[in-house]
């Protein structure tokens, strides 16, 4: 299934869903983040996925990065919460989500480096290196956050 991003975008389409959703900010002991390039709009994005009922938000978390990626990780802290309703996701199924993400801060903990269906290439960037990959202005805000030592609270908006 593909997916068009809209982002403060007056045409985007009218939100017709929401639905809860994860994303971790992983960092290795040499500072670098995890990132996949994701296959459904081909940007570079923070592992995550959305919330299934039965489990609690953090085993979200530790799921979809491990699906993603295969890093098994650790939650540390939340980033911040992201649901900014002039953030909607459009499907070619119809379904257009309005964004509901809860960040958080990870630490690896095993596991190894693979794809799958939701991400063709996953590896550790330098931030330096963040800068040349096609990254959703979104997505980057949650980096940025995520990555800012100085930040004490979490995001909420």
């Amino acid at each position: 299934m593909s997916r068009i991003d809209y982002f403060r975008d007056a045409d985007a389409p009218q939100a017709n869903s929401v639905v809860p959703s994860v994303t971790a900010v992983v960092r290795d002991d040499q500072g670098r983040i995890l990132l996949i390039h994701k296959t459904d709009n081909d940007l570079w994005a923070l592992p995550g996925g959305g919330h299934d009922i039965g489990e609690t938000i953090s085993h979200t978390v530790v799921r979809e990065v491990e699906e993603e990626t295969g890093i098994l990780v650790a939650i540390e802290n939340i980033v911040g919460i992201y649901t900014d309703p002039a953030h909607v996701m459009a499907y070619d199924d119809g379904e257009v989500r309005q964004q509901f993400s809860i960040c958080f801060r990870a630490r690896p903990v095993g596991g190894k480096l693979r794809t799958s269906s939701e991400s063709k290439e996953v590896r550790w960037v330098p931030l330096a290196d963040l800068d040349v990959l096609n990254i959703h202005p979104s997505m980057r805000l949650r980096i940025d956050h995520g990555t800012d030592g100085a930040r004490t609270a979490p995001y909420i908006g």
